[in-house]
């Protein structure tokens, strides 16, 4: 009897702190997606002098582009083979507004909506 409660004590202890892990290791592997995204843009912006535009997203890493501005420099066999989703299961989002040459790479997270703070805060390319 005395060891069942010692167990329950320990597992009372243990639990939460192993519960929260996963969540920890969706958002390292979301970091880790995007800091891989973000390399392969910046080398389709060394080929073709600009990064891809936000209606043409991040498939320009996977296919040459069809809209404007053309890529004229596009390496053959893509900069991506494929693009990830984010550990959640959503595509990641792309942000391209032109100011300065900056963009950003998203994921909304597990609930799949811009926003949010704490555990439920989006994982970008500007807090990597």
């Amino acid at each position: 009897m005395v060891v069942v409660v010692i167990l329950a004590i320990l597992a009372a202890l243990i639990v939460p702190k192993i519960m929260g892990r996963p969540d920890e290791a969706r958002i390292v592997a979301a970091r880790q997606d995007i800091a891989t995204i973000m390399q392969a843009l910046r080398l389709y912006r060394l080929d073709n002098l600009r990064y891809p535009s936000s209606e043409q997203g991040l498939a320009a890493l996977v296919a040459p582009p069809t809209s404007a501005p053309p890529a004229p420099n596009w390496k053959a066999g893509g900069y991506l083979e494929r693009l990830p989703s984010d550990p959640w299961g959503h595509p990641y989002q792309y942000l391209n507004p032109g100011l300065r040459g900056e963009i950003d790479v998203i994921s909304f997270d597990a609930d799949g909506i811009a926003g949010g703070t704490g555990t439920d805060a989006d994982v970008g390319s500007w807090n990597l």
